[in-house]
């Protein structure tokens, strides 16, 4: 498939799946009214069709509430709202986390996945340094790829948004970086933990609803670095990414969307100094058995971000020590 122009193109979810044959869709339900938080995790539990049946992290953070930036889109159904408690950082002390298997199962075997969602940020959201917002999972590892533990391809992928210091956006990816990814323009690699993609393609709006849509295409065959990510921001195309390595089993596919957002970062230094708050509405998820059709290079190499910080801090060590 011809790739469209970047920054040319402007989709509709729904006419973006139907451009990659997504057939199968999927619509997250929300109540008629709104819950407190105990029963709001109830009903996510019953509806959502969670991984083991349970919310990984901040139950308590997630409420479904009255919309607070009512555009007449809605129809005044109630959004789902998460909340960040002063001074959190990460899913442990402050937003939520869980994973959703599409139909309940482990094994949907989609090659391709779109997600869609609305989310608003609060009028006076404080950004600091950033934070994590929900995104696409696959694999059955379900702990791995987050959190600092390094992908190899072979067990799991994800990817998530991210927002960054002034609302600043970007694709936030736990896969394998093959082929010199890390030294592209267009990629920031972390020694510990995830591969920003595209930071600053766009900037979140507070105070208002903003439309994330998320296409992942998975590299196919497995040792070829041709996956396809796309990110539309209120419906143009923002980020498009064609040499990327998901997977480097074809045991991994597409399984459902990753629900996690917290500030953060592992440390203070990404605090929110107030307690602050999301809001999501009109999520979807589309599915497709086709992967990635486009020409991509063969993996040379699997060398891990990790070993190549090291190779960059060890060398002019060497060389130091070589010339003096």
């Amino acid at each position: 498939m011809e790739l469209p122009s970047l920054y040319a193109t402007t989709l509709t979810p729904s006419d973006l799946a139907s451009q990659y044959s997504l057939t199968a869709s999927t619509t997250f339900p929300f109540p008629t009214s709104t819950q407190s938080a105990s029963n709001t995790q109830t009903f996510l539990v019953d509806q959502w069709f969670l991984n083991r049946n349970r919310i990984q992290n901040g139950g308590s953070d997630l409420q479904f509430v009255d919309d607070p930036f009512p555009d007449g889109s809605s129809q005044s159904q109630p959004v789902l709202q998460v909340i960040y408690p002063e001074d959190s950082f990460s899913h442990d002390t402050g937003g939520a986390q869980f994973i959703n298997m599409w139909n309940n199962t482990e094994q949907s075997a989609f090659q391709s996945m779109a997600l869609t969602y609305d989310i608003a940020f609060d009028k006076d959201f404080p950004w600091v340094k950033g934070g994590k917002l929900p995104g696409i999972r696959g694999g059955n590892d379900t702990s791995g790829c987050s959190g600092g533990n390094e992908p190899t391809g072979s067990e799991c992928f994800s990817v998530r948004l991210m927002w960054r210091t002034d609302g600043v956006g970007e694709a936030y990816a736990y896969i394998p970086s093959p082929n010199g990814l890390c030294s592209e323009r267009s990629i920031i690699c972390n020694s510990d933990f995830g591969i920003s993609i595209s930071r600053g393609a766009f900037s979140f709006t507070s105070g208002q609803w903003n439309r994330i849509t998320l296409l992942v295409q998975l590299n196919d065959p497995v040792d070829v670095a041709n996956g396809n990510l796309q990110v539309y921001y209120n419906d143009l195309l923002l980020i498009s990414q064609q040499d990327l390595q998901f997977r480097s089993s074809p045991a991994v596919s597409a399984n459902g969307m990753y629900f996690s957002t917290f500030f953060g970062g592992s440390d203070d230094s990404w605090a929110t100094p107030q307690t602050t708050h999301t809001y999501f509405r009109n999520i979807q998820l589309w599915g497709g058995s086709n992967p990635s059709t486009l020409s991509g290079r063969q993996v040379q190499n699997m060398a891990s971000k990790s070993s190549t910080s090291f190779l960059l801090w060890f060398l002019p060590l060497v060389a130091f020590v070589i010339f003096l």
